[in-house]
């Protein structure tokens, strides 16, 4: 399965796919310790209402995120989840080691279908690299049962009524 295409246009929803990897690409998940306390940093800052958080996959070396930013800007939301985490790993393990790569790459979503793509490939990213049987089996994902997640965006519009509404 391949990353869906990056088409950067203008026209979009408040909503972003991004992907995220560890120091020098490092294994850094691979341990429910790691793990759990990344998807902890993510249910802090949500509970906090930084952003909502509709899908994320935590895989050993990096982590994809399907979210929409409330009140903050996207780069904001970023220093949260990366910084929230190095400090959590620094202040409870006591460990001070380099956690990120610089930066991440942001995909602002532009409809439905896009939506609905980005979301399949974050649910089936375990599956595909032989991590899980099943979406639902992999532990450190939206996918998951028992993980609350916040529901779709309202607003976005079906690909086809995309082109009608720019031309329209």
């Amino acid at each position: 399965m391949s990353k869906p295409p990056r088409d950067h246009t203008s026209f979009g929803s408040n909503t972003y796919f991004i992907t995220t990897t560890t120091w020098g690409s490092r294994a850094l998940f691979q341990t429910d310790r790691m793990a759990l306390l990344l998807i902890g940093t993510l249910v802090q800052y949500r509970g906090q209402q930084k952003f909502l958080l509709h899908e994320f996959v935590v895989m050993p070396n990096h982590l994809h995120l399907l979210l929409t930013p409330t009140g903050i800007s996207i780069e904001r939301a970023m220093q949260f989840i990366k910084g929230g985490f190095s400090y959590r790993v620094k202040k409870e393990l006591g460990s001070s080691m380099e956690i990120w790569e610089r930066g991440y790459v942001d995909h602002r979503i532009r409809d439905l279908d896009d939506y609905a793509r980005h979301v399949t490939y974050i649910r089936q990213n375990p599956v595909e690299a032989h991590l899980a049987s099943t979406e639902e089996e992999y532990a450190y994902s939206s996918a998951c049962a028992g993980l609350e997640r916040d529901p779709r965006p309202q607003g976005l519009k079906p690909e086809s009524l995309r082109g009608f509404l720019r031309h329209g």
